[in-house]
């Protein structure tokens, strides 16, 4: 396959457990996308933000990243405040919004039962992520929504975990020409209990502009 074919696969089984738990999806939720979601956003981007996986009622719903449920707002509010995106929320595969020079995706790409994917999942779904951040050009920055996606990056990259210890709103130099910048996930969890906040999250954002040519 080349980089291209090989940044997503609408067809991929390699996970039996989250293949199986998408076929029970699909009977109990008849209108849910419920497939592996692909990435969102520009073809060539200076920004790739990487999550951890679809959310039940969100991407695995919508069929796009951070897409129906509440983990979006605060992302797609700021991706909107640093001129990445079109609009400030995204609610539907239909609603027109548009990245600027800047895409979406997730260390893994299918639904995992309690939104929790094994680390097998993980490094199976890694041949996906290698090839997007293969595919970017020098002088890209990545930002890694939770520990999870910061490892999954790694792994990727055939970089050892002890290497780069993640820590929101630090900074790794993971290849040549390549930043990648930590952020606790906007989830739901994290934004209510105010272990994220706004001007946190923003200041990362901020920081990856500023690194961007």
């Amino acid at each position: 396959m080349t980089i291209q074919e090989n940044l997503f696969d609408v067809n991929c089984c390699r996970c039996p457990r989250l293949s199986a738990f998408l076929s029970e999806v699909r009977v109990s939720h008849p209108g849910y996308y419920a497939a592996p979601v692909p990435a969102f956003g520009d073809d060539s981007p200076g920004l790739l933000i990487v999550g951890l996986a679809p959310g039940m009622h969100g991407a695995n719903s919508s069929g796009r990243p951070f897409t129906g449920d509440q983990s979006g707002e605060m992302l797609f509010q700021t991706l909107y405040k640093y001129g990445f995106s079109n609009a400030p929320e995204s609610l539907s595969m239909d609603d027109g919004l548009a990245l600027h020079n800047c895409r979406i995706t997730n260390a893994v790409k299918c639904l995992p039962p309690q939104n929790r994917p094994t680390t097998a999942e993980v490094k199976q779904c890694g041949m996906f992520l290698a090839a997007e951040l293969e595919a970017l050009k020098k002088g890209s920055v990545v930002i890694a929504l939770g520990s999870i996606a910061h490892a999954a990056v790694l792994r990727a990259l055939g970089i050892k975990l002890a290497e780069h210890k993640f820590g929101h709103a630090d900074e790794h130099q993971i290849s040549d020409g390549l930043v990648m910048i930590d952020s606790y996930h906007c989830s739901r969890y994290n934004t209510q209990t105010r272990r994220l906040t706004e001007p946190m999250f923003q200041a990362v954002f901020a920081r990856a502009k500023a690194l961007m040519p």
